[in-house]
């Protein structure tokens, strides 16, 4: 299993070898640092722990300086793990760079979606509307919340409205159109989640 972290900085297009053209998102990974490998005998799993883009010290507690010395680096805005991955082939404090995809590989990549703030249950659930006519006074309601066996209360996971997005999201099956290790970006088919500058997981997809 490999893995880097990374940013999103925007979408473009490229044109591919028959002429078509082909959306892409860019994502700027820089070099990732291990910054710890777990494993079956000491935390119940395996796994290497990567930090991603340097955060001063004067925004860092004591424990982020202290985990970050041991790899010989600045503390980091962005740490996620990456589980399955050979940890006989990485060691604490080295670099994890963009060489390691290919093109054509396919990856999953994980971030949060754009929020959108309290939404109703139309725009949230995409529940069907009431008659619009002046009588109905029923136009964009969710309809009744209780249920057969207890009308006195509402089911827990009932789609109600409520704020929508800001959740983590992983879209799987992506595919790598181009890796530039001298710029340290990758251009992935499609989309990935999250607005611009949001911080992105990448791993080898884990169905193909």
């Amino acid at each position: 299993m490999k893995g880097i972290l990374g940013r999103k900085l925007g979408m473009t297009q490229v044109f591919a070898a028959d002429g078509s053209v082909v959306p892409v998102t860019v994502i700027e990974a820089t070099p990732s640092v291990v910054l710890q490998k777990k494993d079956a005998a000491n935390d119940g799993y395996e796994a290497i722990q990567l930090g991603f883009a340097d955060k001063r010290e004067k925004l860092s507690n004591k424990p982020e300086q202290g985990h970050a010395k041991k790899a010989n680096t600045a503390p980091k805005r962005f740490v996620r793990e990456i589980r399955g991955a050979d940890l006989n082939g990485v060691e604490v404090g080295q670099e994890i760079k963009v060489d390691i995809f290919e093109e054509g590989q396919f990856v999953d990549v994980t971030g949060i979606s754009k929020g959108k703030g309290t939404a109703g249950a139309i725009k949230r659930w995409g529940m069907s509307r009431g008659p619009m006519a002046h009588g109905s006074k029923y136009h964009r309601g969710n309809g009744s919340l209780a249920t057969i066996r207890d009308a006195n209360r509402v089911p827990k996971g009932k789609k109600m409205h409520g704020r929508m997005g800001a959740e983590t999201i992983t879209v799987q099956n992506l595919e790598i159109v181009k890796v530039d290790a001298e710029r340290n970006v990758l251009l992935i088919k499609g989309s990935v989640p999250g607005p611009k500058n949001t911080y992105l997981k990448i791993r080898a997809s884990v169905k193909k």
